[in-house]
């Protein structure tokens, strides 16, 4: 399914409406460049899931716990790891038996070991516009804006 969308708010809308639907378990595969608008996606797919904290770019934690809404969401930068391998070592396996929602930014480092992920493709088009696109692992008619 893909979406165009002409500003941070309806990019975040898009997220917040996936949000809504996803289950425990779920692993969210983020592909992007740098400054695409994948934090501002995440931080509406926290506002559908009922987080209320303020959600921010993992880059220099690694990985940021938002516990507050229906579901946990562990929000990943994969940036600076090399390989699965490191991904294990901070453990991964962890995070997903605690049955939330595990979104992975830079998620090509470690693809091997990503399960069945939903893929969300976030291109910038130009200052304010992004294509969106999500494949796989849920029924993307259930998406209502």
């Amino acid at each position: 399914m893909e979406f165009i969308t002409n500003s941070t708010a309806e990019t975040e809308d898009i997220g917040a409406a996936l949000g809504k639907i996803l289950t425990a378990g779920t692993v969210i595969a983020y592909e992007g460049d740098l400054g695409a608008g994948k934090t501002a996606f995440t931080r509406g797919l926290a506002r559908g899931l009922g987080c209320t904290e303020q959600v921010t770019s993992p880059t220099y934690t690694i990985v940021n716990e938002y516990l507050s809404g229906r579901l946990p969401l562990f929000h990943f930068d994969m940036y600076r790891l090399h390989s699965s391998d490191d991904l294990w070592d901070i453990g991964w396996e962890d995070y997903l038996e605690r049955g939330g929602v595990c979104a992975v930014e830079w998620s090509e480092n470690v693809a091997d070991a990503l399960e069945n992920p939903i893929t969300v493709r976030v291109e910038k088009l130009d200052a304010d516009s992004r294509r969106i696109t999500i494949e796989g692992g849920i029924d993307l008619a259930a998406i209502s804006l």
